[in-house]
């Protein structure tokens, strides 16, 4: 099946950065892509200097024009979309950093909140946002059984691990990978390993431009990169085959060799 992967600057407009997933999703159903995937905070770009307050006023719920807009578009060119957006809180200056995806009749399948914020290298998304509380298993798509994990999850092994452990083939990760120091060199690796240690593909879109590094990836199950989008706005495009997921696993089988009955009983 034929993935479309998109690699965008965000501008810090909603609307106008809308318009251009909706332009991308027609694209890459034009080119016959059965699923197009977009990195994270496609909604819009925020710096530092917004408060949580603002960004709240800003996000919006599921059911909102942002969401309802894209699946949409999902239904009129007959495409699956995985993407991410702001979400509205219980708490009023707080929101969620939020992945959905969305069948080709438009109907929104699977929602999962980013449960590892991104607290960490001069970074404090909890002053803004507020964790998800579960790993959302995963969901059938003309792809394979996707599991959803976002950004800064992508260090977390076990997560990967526990979406893989329950069925998933292909992981995606729609991502804004913030620059500095190594920090391509670990994007690259991490994706990767999470692709090599559940002998599963991993897709991650990525933003480009303001503080991010691009790199959108795509890699097999044996870990081959099979794309790299360098720092190019657009869409690219890979086949997956889930028959590479199976014989990965087979001659690998480290899902099967697992010995869950030992790591259960370690102890400090």
């Amino acid at each position: 099946m034929k993935a479309a992967v998109v690699q965008f600057k965000a501008s810090t407009d909603k609307q106008t950065n809308l318009e251009k997933i909706i332009s991308y999703i027609q694209k890459a159903a034009s080119k016959n892509a059965k699923l197009c995937a977009f990195p994270e905070f496609m909604m819009f770009y925020t710096n530092s200097k917004q408060t949580s307050k603002q960004l709240a006023s800003l996000a919006e719920t599921i059911n909102g024009n942002f969401v309802s807009s894209i699946a949409k578009a999902a239904k009129e060119n007959r495409i699956q979309i995985i993407g991410s957006f702001y979400e509205k809180s219980r708490k009023k200056d707080r929101v969620y950093d939020s992945s959905f995806v969305i069948d080709n009749s438009g109907k929104v399948i699977s929602t999962y909140r980013k449960i590892h914020l991104y607290d960490a290298l001069g970074f404090k998304e909890s002053d803004k946002m507020v964790p998800g509380s579960k790993i959302t298993k995963p969901v059938n798509t003309t792809l394979g059984k996707t599991g959803m994990m976002i950004c800064y999850d992508l260090r977390f092994p076990e997560m990967a691990r526990s979406l893989a452990a329950s069925g998933a083939e292909v992981l995606v990760a729609p991502s804004a990978w913030v620059k500095g120091n190594m920090k391509e060199e670990h994007w690259i690796t991490i994706n990767k390993t999470r692709a090599i240690e559940n002998g599963c593909y991993v897709i991650a879109p990525d933003q480009v431009g303001n503080i991010y590094c691009g790199r959108s990836l795509v890699v097999d199950p044996y870990g081959k990169i099979l794309l790299d989008m360098k720092k190019k706005q657009g869409i690219g495009y890979v086949d997956i085959d889930l028959n590479k997921v199976k014989q990965t696993r087979k001659i690998l089988p480290l899902l099967k060799n697992r010995r869950t009955d030992i790591y259960s009983t370690l102890k400090a």
